[in-house]
């Protein structure tokens, strides 16, 4: 929840009172697979929200990741419309349990932020229902959603703000949405639009909000003094009028006139609990070998931590997404504290990104200076590196233009800041070393062969030291799986392979359709980096055999499905198991696997238990853009389960007539 600033302008308005629990970023939620960490998310955060009377909270976003590039991605939920469903349904529901509107965001399409204000996006009707809807469709049939939140982009040539299609069409209509619909900050473009297309409230015409110099500015929003004109002279519809004041009389009702509404709590220490919390099962182990980690503080006295990210604040920058906190626990610290006194704990920067070469010295610093100081940087660290038990790498991205950013995307999906050339060296002087990225996007490795460990960590806020330090000294077994597909190079994404983004300014045809992420890795038998759904444990876990109650269905009957699960290792953990569906033979191309169920499974070691999956006629279903409808059709399919989707342990067939 951010902090206050003043009415008319975005500066600060210098409160001392305004210091939040800052919560992970969306791509670590999604990253913990786990529903219930959605609903500990939602509920945490709208008390939060709560507390500082804030009767809408601008949230979640659920955009598909469809490019490494996105430099909102960190803000989203993945590159799975069923994962992002599942996880965004209980994060409203925890919100408004608090009476206060979770507004999903940004309907729809909102993929880049590239020309983002104008950019018209041209998808295919089976990609749009297939991929890019379903979790707003969720949030609003099954979350209950209180408000949605329209993107900047267009879409059939109109801004998304004032959309006919999507606002009236299909949100209003077909979902039947009883909420409010907001513009974007700036989003608004046209009275007439606005006034007919399904936009309920308008907010910031201009950056600041404000027309610059009047006392009135508000007056020459779209929907204020030009609406009222139109209103009088009969232009624009009393109907369309009176249905914009019902939702927003709604919205009133359901917030601030809630009869009882609780009065929520703000930067407690159980929203920094629930915070680590989800952390702890959102961090990804990607890679483990030679069971490098967890750190064992008996056996490893001396821990080398390098790299920027290891004591930069993320939760500042990024664009509205930056927050003012009550603490930041930095990686570093929370090594530090975890290792105690019989563990040497140095850290040496490695790099410097601009913003921090700028801080450290007094005046301009040359582009020439930033280079030298990079190689002076990085000789330091390898120099040290050997002297060490352990070297712990501490980069990735970070909250700069260019990063993870709003308003920018990134230039490619290589590490900045000579990061790579940095790590290589790190590796060949010291092999027990760990790599932790810290990011909300994927980026390539071109060292993955030559680091035996490596972490995957998001922005995840307040106590993100915590979190990290649970992980590597093994307090908590990494349980994370990756909710999008980390591509080897950027050819092998989708968006980028089919040679259309970000566009040509204008226009964006999103010429891949339905093949994102996974589907088109798989489609063009493309091997990824580490594929969705990816993660490792300190544990072993066997699956058995896949037993179903039966092999034939039809009508609205469903498949059980019961797999078993035991832990084999030494260590308590936790599985993620997944459920996709092939189908065999189709009338359209339809991907080779996709995700339709998972479950979260805590094991002691050598406990064993049941997961169950529910296979129905929904699950089976595909847009057809010939019939306009999701359409089953009867014949022959594959439940696939496994432990990612490049995992896929055992398959079942069965026919749907």
């Amino acid at each position: 929840i951010r902090a206050e600033v003043y009415w008319d302008e975005w500066n600060m308005a210098g409160w001392t009172n305004d210091s939040c629990t800052a919560f992970p970023a969306l791509t670590c939620l999604a990253a913990t697979w786990n529903p219930k960490m959605a609903a500990l998310f939602g509920k945490s955060i709208g008390e939060e929200a709560r507390y500082r009377n804030k009767n809408i909270l601008l949230g979640p976003g659920v955009n598909i990741y469809r490019t490494p590039l996105n430099g909102r991605n960190f803000e989203y939920m993945g590159e799975d419309p069923y994962l992002a469903s599942q996880m965004v349904v209980p994060y409203v529901k925890g919100v408004q349990s608090n009476g206060v509107a979770a507004c999903v965001k940004h309907f729809a399409l909102n993929n880049q932020e590239v020309n983002r204000g104008h950019v018209n996006v041209i998808v295919d009707d089976r990609a749009l229902h297939e991929i890019y809807l379903p979790a707003f469709k969720a949030a609003v049939e099954q979350g209950g959603a209180w408000a949605i939140m329209g993107s900047y982009n267009r879409y059939k040539g109109q801004h998304c703000c004032h959309n006919q299609y999507l606002l009236k069409d299909i949100l209003k209509g077909e979902w039947h949405f009883d909420g409010t619909v907001l513009s974007d900050w700036g989003g608004t473009h046209s009275t007439d639009e606005a006034a007919a297309n399904g936009l309920d409230m308008e907010f910031g015409s201009l950056t600041n909000g404000l027309d610059s110099g009047a006392s009135n500015a508000y007056n020459s929003y779209y929907l204020a003094s030009a609406y009222l004109k139109g209103l009088k002279e009969g232009k624009y519809s009393m109907d369309d009028l009176n249905d914009k004041v019902r939702r927003i009389l709604r919205l009133i009702f359901r917030t601030t006139m809630a009869k009882n509404r609780p009065y929520g709590s703000f930067a407690s220490p159980e929203h920094l609990e629930a915070g680590r919390k989800i952390a702890d099962e959102g961090i990804v182990l990607l890679k483990n070998d030679r069971q490098l980690l967890p750190l064992d503080a008996k056996t490893v006295k001396s821990i080398l931590v390098v790299g920027e990210n290891a004591v930069k604040r993320m939760t500042i920058g990024g664009g509205s997404s930056s927050l003012k906190v009550k603490q930041e626990i930095s990686p570093l610290q929370g090594i530090r504290n975890r290792a105690g006194a019989g563990v040497k704990v140095d850290y040496l920067p490695g790099y410097a990104s601009p913003l921090e070469a700028e801080q450290d010295v007094k005046g301009a610093v040359r582009p020439e200076q930033k280079a030298i100081d990079a190689v002076a940087l990085r000789e330091e660290a390898v120099k040290a590196a050997r002297n060490y038990d352990r070297v712990i790498f501490i980069g990735g991205l970070n909250k700069s233009g260019g990063q993870d950013c709003e308003g920018t995307d990134r230039k490619g999906i290589g590490l900045s800041y000579e990061q790579d050339a940095l790590i290589e060296a790190l590796a060949k002087a010291q092999p027990n070393m760990a790599v932790m990225l810290v990011s909300g996007n994927a980026v390539s490795m071109p060292w993955v062969k030559q680091v035996p460990a490596i972490v995957q960590s998001w922005y995840i806020g307040s106590t993100a030291g915590e979190a990290i330090a649970d992980i590597l000294f093994g307090d908590v077994n990494p349980s994370g799986k990756l909710p999008f597909t980390f591509p080897v190079r950027l050819e092998d994404n989708a968006a980028k392979a089919m040679g259309e983004y970000p566009g040509d300014r204008e226009n964006e045809t999103y010429k891949e359709s339905i093949w994102v992420g996974y589907r088109w890795a798989e489609k063009r038998n493309i091997k990824p980096l580490f594929a969705f759904g990816h993660g490792l444990s300190y544990t072993t876990f066997k699956l058995g055999a896949v037993k179903a109650d039966k092999k034939v269905i039809g009508g609205d009957e469903d498949i059980t499905l019961t797999v078993n699960v035991k832990n084999i290792g030494n260590r308590a953990g936790a599985e993620v198991v997944q459920l996709y569906i092939n189908d065999v033979k189709s009338s359209l191309p339809r991907p080779a696997k996709e995700l339709k169920g998972f479950q979260k499974i805590f094991l002691q070691p050598g406990e064993s238990g049941d997961v169950t999956f529910n296979i129905n006629k929904e699950m089976l279903h595909f847009y057809s853009d010939v019939e306009n409808a999701w359409v089953v059709e009867p014949g022959d399919f594959k439940a696939l389960v496994g432990t990612a989707s490049d995992r896929i342990q055992f398959s079942v067939v069965f026919t749907y007539k």
